[in-house]
């Protein structure tokens, strides 16, 4: 089996619980994007932008969790200035929990997927997941 190196959907503190109790059992530091639902849509995962602050408050306090950044997926029926919009406010969230948890150093970005990955670049994205576009649609 091969080692996860990031994890990049921590989206609730049950799961959080849970990495925290495989890693000590394994002997390991597990580096964690945390996953934020910037576009409230009920079909995505993820902290609510507001409550992001909170449950970082707590993860941080898992010393198996190693805190590296956040990550969103942006409206898939969205337009440029949505799209935009949901990255800004990961980056504007990254930079605020970066100013009051300065001892983290959350760099990563993961935002951006085939369809949307140069506005991600442009909002400050350090991560992109873009598998359409090396691989090709699904079958």
């Amino acid at each position: 089996m091969g080692e996860v190196t990031l994890l990049h959907s921590l989206d609730r503190l049950e799961l959080a619980e849970e990495i925290q109790k495989q890693a000590e059992r394994r002997d390991l530091k597990m580096d964690t994007l945390i996953e934020v639902n910037t576009t409230l849509e009920a079909t995505k995962a993820g902290f609510a932008p507001e409550k992001t602050e909170a449950a970082v408050e707590t993860i941080r306090r898992f010393p198996r969790i190693q805190l590296r950044g956040l990550m969103t997926i942006g409206p898939l029926e969205g337009d440029e200035r949505s799209v935009r919009n949901s990255f800004a406010k990961l980056r504007e969230l990254r930079d605020r929990l970066n100013r009051q948890f300065p001892k983290l150093g959350m760099r990563e970005l993961s935002m951006g997927m085939s369809s949307d990955f140069e506005w991600a670049i442009e909002e400050g994205a350090t991560l992109l997941r873009i598998g359409t576009a090396v691989f090709g649609e699904r079958t």
